[in-house]
């Protein structure tokens, strides 16, 4: 079992973060070009650290997180944030789902969602699969569905790629609440507009490909009558 966290600029929380979440599971990190400490706190805390080269970002920083578990023969990875958003001892349910009740896809729920467009993504997947936090950061994986989707995310999805062509192909799932310590830096304006802007992009591209697919099945039933 691995704990997967992409880490930018957490050099403040992610010693804490890392040392809780080792009781539970191994811990990777791969830090996406931190100018700070990140990947030497992360180290001492006693991870496995992978630095990129290049900065990828939230989806290109957990493929390569996903890559290295693949990589060291781990059969269940678990996501979390560095900054001590996401509570290290939830960390024992995502296990036991995963591992002893061989759920392949763990979700977790957060107590609030922080942007209006969340809200309206939210509802749509809800109607869609069920899933009440689509993108709650914390999640469980069982790997094979990695190896399946051939990789973690290709389309910056922000972390929902995998978890939504999963529920797609029919796998079983388990939600979870989440709890944890709500960042501090209260994010600007601009900030705030780009993170809408970017959830309605990965919105539109999950409505697009359920249409795509309503228009296969059709085109299908019309050639089979």
């Amino acid at each position: 079992m691995a704990v997967l966290i992409p880490a930018f600029r957490e050099a403040a929380t992610i010693g804490a973060v890392v040392k809780a979440a080792r009781e539970y599971a191994d811990v990777i990190v791969v830090d996406d070009t931190s100018p700070d400490e990140t990947g030497a706190k992360a180290a001492e805390a006693g991870a496995i650290v992978v630095r990129n080269e290049t900065n990828r970002g939230y989806d290109g920083t957990l493929n390569r997180a996903f890559e290295k578990a693949l990589e060291l023969g781990y059969e269940f990875a678990i996501t979390m944030d560095a900054d001590g958003e996401h509570d290290p001892a939830l960390i024992a349910g995502f296990k036991s789902l995963l591992a002893e009740d061989r759920v392949p896809l763990v979700l977790g729920i957060r107590p609030r969602k922080q942007r209006f467009a969340e809200i309206v993504m939210g509802l749509y997947i809800r109607l869609r699969f069920g899933v009440r936090d689509i993108l709650c950061g914390m999640k469980g994986y069982d790997l094979k569905l990695v190896v399946e989707n051939r990789g973690f995310d290709h389309t910056n999805s922000i972390g929902t790629e995998l978890a939504i062509n999963s529920l797609r192909r029919g796998a079983a799932f388990r939600q979870l609440a989440v709890s944890g310590t709500r960042r501090q830096d209260a994010p600007r304006f601009d900030r705030r507009l780009r993170a809408n802007l970017r959830i309605f992009s990965a919105l539109g591209q999950i409505i697009g490909q359920d249409a795509r697919g309503l228009c296969g099945i059709a085109t299908s039933r019309k050639l089979k009558a």
